[in-house]
């Protein structure tokens, strides 16, 4: 069973109906507690939506989520981020600078930082080819430079690039997937991304929903 991270963001229906398409098994955790794992009734935990980096990370807090996706993360349980799943993985973003000498942070599990698009044509809004290292399990039997569908206007940009597996450019190149033992995080919506998304969640779904061995 795959726990998906409800905080009240948009395209969960969508990343549930992949899922569907899939046969594997998933439905909405609960709360924070079903993230404890020892206990928790998941295999796997996916963190999808969009929103605004502040506004989701207040959520993440009250809601105790915040500290349940780290000790998630921590104890290198596989884990699925999707757009702002992604960007509230670093340390903070642009989108919410200090305010009253009060710094908004994300979950800080990868050092960087979430930076604005240079250009005038912001958001992204589309199709865009993403260029993958050999190395990567998520991208695992995709052609190189496959396309995947981007709505963003902030982009992640990581103190060091050893975890980076994939980048995309819009104005600058930027990292668009990270994998980290059984972490994982995308920039695009493998849900909205056709064939290629479904192959993408498919290589990612514990192997025995993936039909691996």
């Amino acid at each position: 069973m795959i726990g998906v991270i409800n905080y009240g963001a948009g395209n969960l229906g969508s990343v549930m109906n992949a899922l569907k398409r899939l046969s594997v098994p998933a439905r909405f955790a609960l709360g924070a507690d079903e993230l404890s794992p020892k206990i928790s009734p998941f295999e796997g935990i996916i963190f999808p939506g969009d929103g605004h980096f502040a506004t989701a990370m207040e959520a993440l807090d009250k809601s105790g989520y915040s500290e349940a996706i780290r000790n998630w993360i921590k104890v290198d349980k596989p884990f699925l981020g999707i757009c702002i799943g992604l960007q509230l993985l670093f340390d903070s973003s642009e989108e919410a600078p200090p305010v009253a000498e009060k710094a908004v942070h994300g979950l800080g599990i990868i050092p960087g930082t979430v930076r604005r698009f240079p250009g005038r044509k912001v958001p992204q809004i589309g199709w865009n080819q993403t260029a993958a290292k050999p190395s990567s399990k998520l991208f695992r039997g995709l052609p190189q430079n496959t396309f995947f569908y981007y709505i963003h206007s902030y982009y992640a940009d990581p103190a060091d690039t050893l975890s980076t597996t994939a980048e995309a450019e819009y104005y600058v190149p930027y990292c668009s997937a990270v994998e980290r033992g059984a972490l994982a995080a995308v920039q695009f919506h493998p849900e909205k991304s056709g064939a290629a998304g479904l192959e993408l969640l498919k290589n990612w779904a514990p192997k025995k929903y993936s039909g691996g061995a």
